[in-house]
C-alpha cells in the first residue's frame, strides 16, 4: 500500500479543511453534479494500482501532516487542453498524529510504514484538541 502527501495551502486547521469541503460539497449538489472530493494535479500519479489499494491522501496543515482522507480513484482530466488527474477521495476526514512535514511542491509519494497513526488509534490521544494534539506531537509525545 502506498499513499500520497499534499500540502493544504490556504488552510489554517482541520476544522476549516471541513468546512471548506462540506461547503464544496453542497456547490456541487446545487449546480447538479455529483458531490464528490477531487483534488485536480497536473502529474498523475504511475503508481496508481498500489495508491488504490487502501492508500489515502495526506494532508500537511501548517507544517505539520494533520489528517487524510483515503483514495478512491485517479479519474484522467483535461483542462485547457492539457492532460491533468483528478484524485478523488472519500470525505471522511481522519485526524492523524501529527509530524512536521516541510514544505515542497505537488503532491509526494508516502509509504505506509512512513505514514502516521490515525488518532483514533493512538491510546488517550481521542477527543483530545486538535491544539493540544499538535503540541503533543511537536514535544513528541504523540
Amino acid at each position: 500500500m502506498l499513499h500520497l502527501i499534499k500540502l493544504c495551502v490556504g488552510v489554517d486547521s482541520l476544522e476549516v479543511l471541513a468546512r471548506w469541503q462540506k461547503q464544496r460539497l453542497a456547490e456541487k449538489k446545487k449546480k447538479g453534479q455529483k458531490p464528490e472530493l477531487v483534488h485536480v494535479t497536473r502529474q498523475t500519479p504511475k503508481r496508481a494500482e498500489e495508491l488504490l489499494d487502501g492508500g489515502s491522501l495526506y494532508w500537511v496543515i501548517k507544517g505539520q501532516i494533520a489528517a487524510r482522507q483515503k483514495l478512491i480513484a485517479l479519474r484522467p482530466l483535461t483542462r485547457e487542453g492539457v492532460p491533468h488527474c483528478g484524485l478523488v477521495y472519500d470525505k471522511k476526514l481522519v485526524p492523524v498524529a501529527r509530524r512536521p512535514r516541510a514544505a515542497f511542491q505537488g503532491w509526494r509519494y508516502l509509504d505506509a510504514k512512513e505514514a502516521p497513526a490515525d488518532i483514533a488509534d493512538i491510546k488517550g490521544a481521542k477527543g483530545l484538541p486538535a491544539a493540544l494534539q499538535q503540541e503533543l506531537a511537536a514535544l513528541g509525545l504523540l
